[in-house]
């Protein structure tokens, strides 16, 4: 699959097919051409341009977005960064600094997590699936040691 990457072959994945590049996909073909036993050096070549690719897609800091659209109804993503590998909890709490809801994200890989399809959705919804009401909330990103709150508001 690298070398066909390397050498352009149109069956080769691409990031337009897969949408933004992840580094954990760049470091899964960093790891394929690393196990080829072939000595090339369009192999060679492709495993510096693999390394060079996942040191820039790979965050420098850990860092909580803004969340889209702001104000938002009903729905909204909340994007991040990690530097490094950790598990991901999102609480969300009212303005009274009641929990709404708690998102278990689970294990994630050091990568920008910025699009639809790789943020953290929330559908405006309590705990026990109820929509919540109109007003400011809060939202705490917890991944390793790293914590962060920002706020949003949901129009109706």
């Amino acid at each position: 699959m690298v070398i066909a990457i390397i050498e352009g072959d149109a069956a080769a994945p691409s990031a337009q097919s897969h949408g933004t590049l992840m580094a954990v996909e760049v470091q899964q073909w960093l790891t394929d051409a690393r196990s080829i036993e072939i000595q090339d050096i369009i192999v060679k070549r492709g495993i510096m341009v693999l390394e060079q690719l996942l040191i820039s897609l790979t965050p420098t800091e850990t860092e909580l977005l803004a969340n889209y659209p702001n104000p938002f109804n009903p729905e909204t993503w909340i994007p991040y960064r990690l530097a490094e590998d950790a598990f991901v909890t999102l609480t969300i709490y009212d303005g009274a600094g009641q929990v709404v809801r708690t998102i278990d994200v689970g294990h994630r890989t050091a990568a920008a997590y910025e699009n639809r399809s790789q943020a953290i959705y929330w559908d405006g919804k309590n705990e026990i699936g109820e929509q919540v009401a109109s007003g400011v909330y809060f939202y705490t990103l917890s991944a390793g040691d790293y914590s962060a709150t920002r706020k949003m508001v949901i129009l109706k």
